[in-house]
């Protein structure tokens, strides 16, 4: 699948520079022309986000600050942590056999409920997660929560928020902290864009926006 660049038409240009971005299925044009409070909030929370020193120099994994401090900022915007669960109930119906005396059918109904994942943020008909550092396989739980809601028409698009690689390692050592971002089994763009271009999401548009060291003040 290739990517698209809708979101040079429809991201601010105060926001555009400060990020690295991807996208399928024109996810940013049709998050901003379907969705368009959600698109606003989401380009505000961008706008004032920013890296600070301790971001990098101190660990957190996935419970860092980064995730906290965006999430917080999507909760004080009315988004919250949602999760789709599909139940399905199967239901059995014998049919009376006159001749045997029997007069009323019997019914046997059998219920599966299977749990889905949790999304970090979702309002109205958009989903959005945040993955600064995280485990990569919450990358394929994101994509394929995303693809079902979608498939079930819940939502129009999926937005991922996570980092790019390289330049928040450079960034880390280039403030004294050596050893840190150097993985790469963790949640970054170059994770994201695999999953993306192979169509992991399915017909589901997604937008992929990775935080840089251009986002950094001292």
């Amino acid at each position: 699948m290739d990517f698209t660049s809708s979101y040079e038409d429809v991201i601010p240009p105060d926001v555009l520079p400060d990020y690295e971005w991807r996208e399928t299925r024109n996810a940013a044009k049709i998050l901003a022309y379907t969705n368009e409070v959600e698109f606003e909030e989401i380009t505000q929370v961008l706008r004032e986000f920013r890296v600070c020193e301790t971001d990098i120099t101190d660990e957190g994994g996935n419970e860092s600050a980064v995730p906290r401090r965006l999430n917080r900022a999507f909760r004080e915007l009315g988004w919250r942590e949602g999760r789709h669960d599909t139940k399905l109930v199967s239901s059995l119906k014998i049919m009376p056999y006159r001749a045997a005396g029997e007069k009323k059918a019997i019914v046997t109904e059998t219920e599966i409920v299977s749990e889905g994942y949790k999304v970090d943020n979702v309002k109205g008909r958009v989903a959005l997660d945040v993955e600064w550092h995280a485990k990569d396989g919450n990358l394929d739980r994101d994509v394929g929560a995303y693809r079902a809601l979608y498939d079930l028409g819940v939502i129009d698009v999926g937005v991922i928020i996570t980092r790019s690689h390289d330049e928040i390692r450079a960034l880390s050592i280039r403030l004294g902290r050596v050893d840190g971002f150097k993985t790469t089994t963790t949640t970054s763009l170059g994770k994201l864009e695999p999953r993306m271009t192979r169509g992991d999401s399915g017909g589901c548009p997604l937008l992929a926006v990775a935080i840089t060291d251009r986002c950094f003040r001292s």
